[in-house]
């Protein structure tokens, strides 16, 4: 039978200067052991839950501040479909697909536990092209309030002038994250279809993209209860 050797501590001794930082580091690295891809993720996660924040929160205090009588968001972004005026039916459907491709982001990161290459592969594709439905549905409404309401950063015609500072800074760096999402997966897709992960054994890149995504549509569930529903 085979014995375990345990190691005293006390034993331990490390080099002086940065050899002993250096080796100190390894043996934290051994004892938590973490991919350096995902903890790197988990960290940009954490700042840029810091920047939304923020631009959330900036975004409230504006409005309450504000003396200026502020849009109503169900008249903003309502739409006429066959004579009907619907409000925020664009948006139930931009909310809809991004819960959506949480799913089938989910179920990617289920079969590349199981290593099966082709079904991942279609799950984050499929899920890269419910992004790129938003994306195209967000520059829908841009085009709409821009062109058709007179919406400006600088000025709103249909109440507080920081309306549309507020909206078009906040969703457009929540589209830029859905943008790079889509162009991440896909390219994740195309590694995984190929077959580069399996000579490491290793699919933890499909589920680095997983935390990414689910963190993109998580902050949109928030953004659409503020500044949609309020």
């Amino acid at each position: 039978m085979s014995e375990n050797v345990m190691t005293n501590p006390a034993e331990i001794v490390l080099a002086e200067g940065f050899s002993g930082v250096s080796q100190d580091w390894s043996a934290d690295k051994q004892a938590f052991q973490v991919p350096w891809g995902k903890a790197m993720m988990w960290i940009f996660l954490l700042s840029d839950t810091f920047i939304f924040s923020v631009f959330l929160t900036s975004y409230m205090t504006v409005r309450m501040s504000t003396t200026v009588p502020w849009p109503n968001p169900s008249e903003v972004f309502a739409l006429t479909i066959f004579g009907n005026h619907i409000p925020l039916i664009l948006i139930a459907i931009m909310t809809f697909i991004l819960i959506s491709s949480s799913g089938t982001m989910a179920m990617a990161v289920h079969f590349g536990y199981r290593k099966d290459r082709r079904t991942t592969a279609l799950l984050m594709l499929a899920t890269a092209l419910f992004g790129a439905s938003f994306v195209g549905m967000q520059a829908f409404e841009w085009t709409k309030l821009i062109v058709e309401e007179g919406v400006r950063p600088w000025g709103n015609p249909m109440g507080a002038a920081q309306f549309g500072s507020c909206f078009f800074m906040i969703t457009g760096f929540h589209g830029l994250h859905v943008s790079i999402g889509v162009i991440y997966l896909s390219t994740v897709a195309f590694k995984v279809y190929r077959g580069d992960f399996d000579k490491t054994g290793s699919y933890a890149a499909v589920e680095i993209a997983g935390l990414y995504w689910h963190f993109v549509d998580l902050v949109w569930v928030f953004i659409f209860a503020l500044f949609y529903l309020w």
